[in-house]
């Protein structure tokens, strides 16, 4: 990797060369005046490079500084200083999280990186009652937020697969697990936040207060203001939790039970899909977690299907419940129509089960095969269209797994808040399909992206009708096209709150005083 003052001079080059007339500050005259502000955090200069990684491992555009922000007001105090000096600077400002963007959108080349995590000294405070919620720090982890909220019997409602990810960062997306079809996503189950915006302002807003501000910034991908504090809804968590996979054999079966739990007035609290692909032994490898109901019956299962789908469910419940949960779970099982010698299942805790990933976590980190290059392509399907998608792509285009999980599961629409900045097809359901791969070996990055682009491509060509989720556009008629009869309102929001463009330049959507950054340096 290049040093950074090397990386910030060509930065600057690139511009010029762009024909922009920008304001040339020297290097350490820009650094001198972030150091003169009064902040009750830092700033660092020297040993940035983490600020310019992610969990993608594909990008990196180290910054000028990184602010480890003491408090709020550490935060206001340099947006409004960046934003004072004016159209013509070419510094921006990121807000990073735990670091899990994919593609750099959680970097600023050349600008500042604000450290979110720094903020959770800032505590959390749990209001339980007859509406309870928890007002929780925009760079808290949601694993600090379970345990809190734990202390007093309650939870948030929805979640994400991996809660080692911050509050604000989910929220600037979206916030999407097997809960999403019931509760929606977690941008649908805030009550307020704080923000503050691309001018160095701060505002509290809800549904009912800077009402536009508050829709804009959920699903906003950072463009409007860095979440500082969410209110989040809670209810009574469970103790324990029924984790049950079983397997389909064709995709017509596997869909339409899906599509009837979600719409079901009693059902699963959780459910989600996979596609397995070339695989052999899966319910041998299920038995290290879950235990086989019949299981005679899944030792002698056999296929010689070359694609299998995996449905995968919970039921919540207390100890002195789970007579009541075993008879509701029978009863659901007994309409669904998976292969009976596939059916898994195992007791956890409600922790162990919303944790989960972080389990894979440790041991892929232990085996050194956690921070590696992760090309995923997360969609949004129309159902019309899921099962066009379904053949071309698992049938066709995949030969295998392409060393990751590949996830499929319905949601439905109206427990989205349309007014909110995320982008989603018509329709009352439509699928998440998340592509996870490691580029590890022959799954190398180049084929990845080769599958990626085909995947699109086929999607494009037959009008799927996609959108992508957590999405990577680089040119701005892409992301026209993205937002389609939103994007005048998405730009006239950013001309509101972040008229510089100063916010989240990582994301590629709008370039301060009308710059272009290279997609690498």
């Amino acid at each position: 990797m290049k040093q950074p003052v090397l990386q910030y001079l060509k930065l600057f080059l690139l511009l010029g060369l762009g024909g922009v007339t920008t304001m040339h500050v020297p290097k350490q005259d820009v650094s001198a005046s972030l150091g003169a502000l009064s902040l009750d955090g830092h700033f660092s200069f020297h040993d940035l490079s983490s600020a310019a990684q992610d969990f993608g491992n594909l990008s990196s555009f180290p910054p000028l500084a990184v602010l480890h922000p003491g408090s709020v007001a550490d935060i206001t105090t340099t947006v409004r200083h960046v934003f004072l000096m004016g159209e013509h600077s070419t510094l921006t400002v990121a807000a990073r999280g735990h670091g899990h963007s994919l593609y750099g959108q959680s970097q600023a080349a050349g600008g500042i990186v604000i450290r979110m995590e720094s903020l959770q000294s800032d505590g959390m405070k749990v209001h339980p009652g007859e509406s309870p919620y928890v007002d929780a720090s925009g760079g808290e982890l949601w694993i600090n937020v379970l345990n809190e909220t734990l202390k007093y019997g309650l939870a948030p409602k929805s979640w994400t697969d991996y809660l080692h990810l911050t509050v604000g960062g989910t929220l600037s997306n979206a916030g999407v697990s097997g809960q999403t079809f019931r509760h929606g996503p977690q941008i649908s189950n805030v009550k307020e936040l704080e923000i503050v915006t691309g001018r160095g302002d701060v505002v509290t807003c809800s549904h009912q207060q800077n009402s536009n501000l508050f829709h804009a910034a959920l699903g906003g991908l950072g463009q409007f203001g860095i979440i500082t504090r969410a209110r989040i809804a809670l209810e009574p968590a469970p103790q324990m939790v029924r984790w049950i996979r079983v397997l389909y054999l064709d995709f017509a079966s596997f869909t339409e039970d899906q599509e009837m739990l979600i719409s079901a007035q009693k059902t699963f609290d959780y459910i989600e899909g996979f596609v397995i692909i070339n695989k052999t032994g899966i319910l041998n490898n299920w038995r290290s977690s879950f235990n086989p109901q019949d299981p005679v019956r899944a030792s002698e299962f056999k296929t010689d299907k070359k694609v299998l789908f995996c449905l995968e469910m919970t039921k919540n419940f207390n100890p002195e419940e789970a007579d009541i949960m075993e008879q509701e779970v029978n009863a659901l099982l007994s309409q669904l129509r998976y292969t009976p010698a596939s059916l898994f299942h195992t007791d956890v805790t409600y922790m162990e089960f919303l944790d989960r990933v972080h389990s894979s976590e440790l041991k892929l980190r232990a085996k050194g095969l956690w921070e590696v290059p992760h090309p995923w392509l997360n969609l949004i399907i129309p159902r019309s269209t899921i099962h066009k998608f379904a053949k071309e792509v698992f049938e066709k285009i995949l030969k295998d797994n392409n060393n990751g999980p590949i996830l499929i599961y319905p949601v439905n629409k109206s427990r989205w808040d349309n007014r909110t900045s995320v982008v989603i097809p018509d329709g009352e359901i439509f699928y998440l399909v998340g592509f996870l791969p490691s580029a590890l070996g022959p799954y190398s990055i180049e084929h990845t992206f080769n599958l990626n682009r085909q995947i699109i491509e086929f999607c494009n060509k037959a009008s799927i009708g996609v959108k992508q989720y957590l999405p990577n556009y680089t040119t701005e008629a892409e992301w026209k096209a993205h937002y389609g009869a939103r994007w005048d309102t998405f730009q006239q929001r950013k001309n509101t709150y972040d008229p510089l463009a100063i916010l989240a330049p990582g994301q590629r959507i709008f370039q301060k005083a009308s710059t272009s950054l290279p997609m690498s340096l």
